[in-house]
């Protein structure tokens, strides 16, 4: 079992930036690639970002690619994401993901974000 808890989310303007951030415990961090979704109200939740077990090879979601960044840091069991520029369409509750072999295994409890225009 994963544990997987997200902060970081909040209410900001149009333009600005946060940082979210997930927490795991249990079993090892580094044996799961890792990835942020969202789900906005009345739609599907959808991929935002992954990063490999080993923190390289990101990827995103053509929507915010440019404006977010993942990483990840082993050695504390944490992986981030970094928004900026952010847009009323990005509003959404923010979901850390660990998966393996490309399956989505587990989830966070999620983390609400939201854009004022």
């Amino acid at each position: 079992q994963v544990q997987l808890v997200e902060s970081g989310g909040g209410l900001v303007q149009t333009g600005g930036s946060l940082r979210l951030s997930c927490a795991a415990s249990g079993r090892t961090f580094s044996d799961y690639d890792m990835g942020w979704y969202r789900q906005a109200p009345g739609k599907e939740r959808e991929f935002v970002a992954r990063i490999r077990w080993r923190g390289d090879s990101p990827s995103y979601a053509d929507s915010v690619k440019g404006r977010f960044t993942i990483s990840r840091d082993n050695a504390k069991n944490t992986v981030s994401l970094q928004m900026n520029g952010l847009k009323p369409e990005d509003t959404a509750i923010y979901y850390c993901n660990a998966a393996v072999a490309g399956i989505n295994v587990y989830w966070g409890q999620g983390t609400q974000v939201t854009v004022s225009s």
